[in-house]
């Protein structure tokens, strides 16, 4: 049996792999190469596009929260359709080296079931990003945190696998299933819309969306 490493460790490891590799390796596929992790990152921005909507309006702009946003390559494209951005991350390297890239999106080092904002989001995203949280009360706080923020009508976008059970991955990543995401969400007022798997390589991974309703 695979020894889970902690929720430190699990950050330590994030840190780290931030400070050692390249911008789409860090928090991309480390078994790809820079190319293949660009048509990766390119293929979740369109599905997150068609999610979030092709709305682009500066007198009205959507608010969007990337949580987990590692180096701010999702921040970064969607502030560039005139989003709103806020970036969120545990990691300082990463944080880091997003401010120190300037540009629209706001970024803040902070967990994601810590994170308070003044207003509610049009949508938050959180791209292969919950399935790291080794410990399961602190996945479901930051769960049902991610999903208070967003405001009535808007979009949850979750990036995670589409089977009915929990699996453990090596000793740093376990997929939640749909019968542990839809229960809870449902009690937090979201009503589950779709989920569609990447189709990326072999990937198992796909985005679920929930709209909130109540």
């Amino acid at each position: 049996m695979t020894l889970r490493l902690t929720d430190a460790e699990v950050s330590k490891f994030w840190n780290d792999r931030h400070l050692r590799e390249t911008d789409l390796r860090s928090g991309g596929h480390v078994s790809y190469d820079e190319a293949t992790n660009s048509m990766f990152y390119l293929r979740r921005l369109g599905m997150l596009m068609d999610r979030i909507g092709l709305q682009n309006n500066p007198v009205a702009p959507l608010y969007l929260l990337d949580a987990g946003c590692g180096k701010g390559y999702f921040s970064r494209e969607l502030a560039k359709l005139g989003h709103e951005v806020d970036g969120i991350d545990r990691s300082e390297a990463a944080i880091a080296l997003c401010k120190e890239l300037g540009g629209r999106p706001h970024y803040y080092e902070s967990g994601l079931a810590d994170w308070r904002s003044p207003w509610l989001y049009d949508a938050v995203l959180t791209v292969d990003v919950l399935f790291h949280i080794m410990d399961n009360n602190e996945w479901e706080r930051a769960t049902r945190n991610l999903a208070s923020l967003v405001r009535l009508g808007g979009k949850l976008i979750i990036g995670d696998w589409g089977q009915d059970e929990d699996h453990v991955f090596g000793s740093y990543q376990i997929c939640r299933g749909r019968n542990t995401y839809l229960p809870l969400l449902d009690a937090c007022g979201m009503r589950f819309d779709s989920w569609e798997p990447y189709r990326f390589r072999r990937s198992p991974i796909g985005f679920y969306t929930f709209t909130r309703i109540g």
